[in-house]
């Protein structure tokens, strides 16, 4: 009887701590949405040259007025990236999954590591590994960039939100998916560390304030 009743006290624990489905806490989960995926590379992954990454990023932030991208990718250049959406834009994949890996890590007031991050820490860090430096605050964050209609919204924005009774904006994360009318984020909240959530959820569609492009 003893024993019966220390499994069925495990059982509950586990079942009471399991997030609810708008809720993504680990990087498996979201792999299993479809949220994190890597994109199919050819041979040598240009990513871990950082002069590559950079050049990358350069096609991407701020391009010049009317300057040209190249229509196609050449599949036959070992070096080249497949990217199997024409319309996906592969700096923001990537920017997805660099925070993608921090699913699940605690909320930490000043963070900026695996160790813990508040919400414009993890923003930070993303970007910082693709040579693009923003604002440490999330509201200096949100004086970057353009600001978007959410209708027009794309993967790799960034939201920002204003709570707790403040005047000016004080939460920041980034869109990995849109779906219809519903936007996902992966943020580091102080409830939770490092999640996904909607904008659908009620406390987050109250507290929406907008939604800036940082990269094209």
């Amino acid at each position: 009887m003893k024993r019966f009743l220390i499994i069925a006290s495990i059982f509950l624990v586990f079942t009471a701590c399991k997030p609810t489905s708008s809720v993504i806490t680990s990087k498996d989960v979201a792999v299993k949405k479809g949220i994190y995926t890597e994109p199919v590379l050819v041979k040598n992954n240009t990513l871990n040259n950082k002069k590559n990454k950079r050049e990358l990023v350069a096609k991407h932030v701020n391009p010049a007025p009317k300057q040209k991208q190249a229509s196609k990718i050449n599949d036959q250049n070992e070096s080249d990236i497949l990217i199997s959406n024409e319309d996906s834009n592969y700096l923001a994949e990537q920017l997805i999954n660099s925070a993608s890996d921090n699913l699940g890590v605690n909320y930490r007031a000043g963070g900026t590591t695996s160790a813990g991050f508040d919400c414009s820490g993890l923003m930070y860090a993303t970007f910082k590994k693709f040579d693009i430096t923003l604002p440490r605050s999330s509201h200096e964050m949100a004086e970057v960039g353009k600001q978007i209609n959410p209708q027009n919204a794309k993967k790799g924005d960034l939201i920002f939100f204003i709570n707790r009774g403040q005047r000016r904006i004080n939460h920041v994360g980034m869109i990995v998916e849109i779906n219809g009318d519903e936007i996902k984020f992966i943020h580091s909240a102080t409830n939770g560390g490092v999640i996904i959530s909607s904008l659908k959820e009620s406390y987050y569609e109250r507290t929406f304030k907008q939604i800036n492009r940082i990269i094209e």
